[in-house]
């Protein structure tokens, strides 16, 4: 060898152990999926928070086929302007265990729950303090409760994990995914401390899921202190998701539309304009949605594409404590209950005119009426099918008198099915424990 040859592979040679040694120092492990352990320490918990939070906005109302959008098709709030048979077959009542656009909600609720399970668990060995980041997981953890009782058939499982090991739950009838909701929001007012948005939020939860087991007195102590001016949101904004009830209705050609009147006993949502009926914010557009023969779709203003989404408010509190006093069942009740939903509608916000028909004479109008104020007051919150099967469980109404029910509006054919709530998905059969939706509305 020359000795030009050694002085360049001596060049060489120190050039790539420079190299090495720089690619050594400026290395940074980069994972792209994080380990449980990653966690399980102080820093590591409030991202764990932060994304139970994020999965709960999702899942809730953070994509086209959101928990508020899909109860709304089952129910008269909206109607699949689509051409896929997922969201069709829901508006028409003829849910099924394969649906792909619905498993995906059911499993977005899932990991929203079962996160919140998790991160409680670490928060209280890692960060135990401030305590009302417990409680919000707890509540959390209970609204999703409240959701897959309203929302999916009877015999949901709750099923859990650790990073390890699945342990698989057994199906519960609705009464009682119902109670651990109350014990979910139990377990977070009792870490509540100082923080009103957990306190006030877990008791309008806890209410809720009272009221769907009728029982009404309880409920209206649960709720007693919540001012009717709080709000319980979910955030949005170009980093982390849209609105979903936007999404689904008012973005371009939506696979939703807002209703009025379905089937032959659906709610007059869009028979009123705004000027006299606030609570039903919309507007005509010359929108086509994604099945072209829906022209004109209307457009809903009361969630922007990254406006907050509403869970719960002190409005819903009011309401319910006005059911719990209907349930007394006489006409100095039902009085009492006309004159307060007039002192709401003037209280607002926002304010609604006076009703100046008076009070009902019977105990079913009056539950009619209240009703009818329910869906507007909480019009595309997620809450209306839960109202209808509320109807059906607690009043004992006839389902086909309660839901959408005769003719399907086109391109659908043929008549309204019977379903009263989204089915469990097929996929939940990887759980021993479930064999299929269980009797019950």
């Amino acid at each position: 060898m020359t000795l030009e040859t050694r002085i360049l592979a001596g060049v060489l040679t120190a050039a790539v152990l420079a190299g090495c040694q720089r690619e050594t120092l400026l290395d940074v492990t980069d994972p792209d999926v994080l380990n449980v352990q990653d966690y399980t320490t102080a820093a590591g918990a409030i991202p764990l928070r932060i994304g139970v939070i994020a999965n709960f906005t999702s899942a809730f109302d953070g994509g086209t086929d959101a928990f508020t959008v899909i109860t709304g098709n089952m129910a008269d709030e909206l109607l699949a302007s689509d051409t896929f048979d997922d969201r069709l077959t829901i508006n028409a009542r003829k849910s099924l265990e394969i649906n792909t656009n619905m498993e995906g909600t059911y499993r977005s609720m899932h990991r929203a729950r079962s996160g919140a399970a998790r991160a409680a668990i670490v928060l209280a060995t890692t960060a135990p303090t401030p305590t009302f980041n417990r409680g919000e997981l707890f509540m959390l953890r209970g609204f999703t409760e409240d959701f897959f009782g309203e929302g999916w058939c009877s015999g949901v499982p709750f099923s859990s994990e650790d990073g390890v090991t699945t342990t698989y739950g057994q199906p519960l009838a609705t009464e009682q995914v119902f109670g651990a909701a109350v014990a979910s929001f139990d377990s977070a007012l009792t870490l509540a401390d100082t923080s009103k948005r957990v306190r006030f939020g877990s008791e309008i939860g806890k209410a809720r899921a009272l009221l769907n087991l009728g029982k009404f007195a309880e409920a209206a102590a649960a709720v007693g202190d919540v001012p009717q001016t709080f709000v319980l949101t979910t955030s949005h904004s170009p980093n982390s998701t849209t609105n979903g009830i936007w999404s689904a209705t008012t973005s371009g050609a939506s696979r939703y539309r807002l209703v009025s009147n379905e089937g032959s006993n659906g709610l007059p949502f869009l028979s009123q304009t705004t000027a006299t009926e606030p609570r039903i914010p919309w507007a005509t557009s010359t929108r086509v949605g994604f099945s072209s023969q829906f022209t004109n779709q209307p457009n809903q203003l009361k969630f922007a594409q990254y406006g907050d989404g509403i869970v719960g408010n002190g409005v819903e509190a009011a309401l319910i404590k006005l059911e719990a006093r209907l349930q007394g069942g006489a006409q100095a009740d039902r009085q009492a209950v006309y004159d307060g939903l007039n002192a709401l509608r003037a209280s607002g916000p926002p304010v609604v005119a006076q009703m100046t028909t008076g009070a009902p004479a019977t105990q079913d109008a009056a539950i009619d009426l209240l009703y009818r104020e329910r869906a507007y007051w909480m019009w595309l919150t997620g809450h209306r099918l839960g109202d209808l099967r509320r109807l059906v469980r607690i009043y004992k109404r006839d389902a086909e008198k309660v839901f959408p029910t005769g003719t399907l509006t086109s391109p659908l054919v043929g008549t309204y099915g019977t379903s009263t709530s989204i089915t469990i998905p097929f996929s939940e059969k990887n759980n021993p424990n479930f064999k299929g939706c269980l009797p019950g509305v």
